[in-house]
């Protein structure tokens, strides 16, 4: 069954929810209304109706190894208090991100490679369990402005990545929250920042063992044949 929904109705109910974050999360430098889009994850369980209890939110440069009914079976696995299934990010952009943060702690795991790290997050294959999101108090506390603020000026963050930028934030703070995905599920082939002064940390980011099954071709990066 296919039900197709309006963009510019779901972006109208998104902003009020997400406005505040945008300006920390965004790739502009002021909030915009379009940007809304970009957090459409976040939020789910605020815009979708009741009786939707789970969703798989994907990107669009995916290929599915795999059948996409099995990694419904993941939220099986989520630990109690749980809310989102997420893939680690496979790169060191956020041992970037966090530059300012890290010196300051240096004894962090913020930013640091698996699998004793936290490396971040990365949104293209996201489990969201609607369910545990509307009861979880931790999670829609951490959706207000305030928290959001407080969030951003203790890790000193700037993304532009979106929701994956709050996600990989409240991560470091609550990782309770998360069911992390295994790398197979979202295997991602780009490469940027090994070419941009990361290349000596690169392949501890960037390594995934098993049978992939679903690449990512992030930052328009080819997808292997079959």
């Amino acid at each position: 069954q296919v039900i197709v929904h309006d963009v510019n109705e779901l972006t109208e109910k998104l902003f009020p929810i997400v406005e505040a974050m945008q300006k920390h999360f965004s790739a502009g430098s002021g909030t915009y209304y379009s940007d809304s889009i970009f957090f459409l994850s976040v939020a789910m369980h605020r815009i979708m109706a009741k009786e939707i209890t789970q969703i798989i939110q994907v990107d669009l440069d995916l290929k599915y190894k795999t059948n996409i009914r099995d990694l419904f079976d993941e939220f099986d696995n989520f630990p109690e208090g749980a809310v989102i299934g997420i893939a680690r990010e496979m790169q060191p952009v956020y041992r970037h991100t966090f530059w300012q943060y890290r010196r300051e702690n240096p004894q962090t795991k913020v930013g640091e490679p698996p699998p004793d790290g936290l490396p971040g997050f990365n949104s293209g294959v996201l489990l969201l369990n609607l369910e545990a999101m509307r009861q979880s108090k931790l999670y829609n506390q951490l959706l207000e402005p305030t928290m959001v603020q407080q969030l951003t000026e203790k890790y000193h963050f700037k993304g532009h990545l979106g929701d994956q930028d709050f996600f990989t934030m409240v991560g470091m703070e609550h990782p309770e929250l998360f069911h992390v995905l295994d790398c197979t599920w979202n295997r991602q082939l780009c490469t940027w920042w090994k070419d941009h002064g990361y290349s000596d940390v690169f392949d501890q980011y960037f390594q995934c063992e098993g049978e992939v099954k679903i690449y990512h071709g992030n930052c328009n990066t080819p997808i292997p044949e079959d």
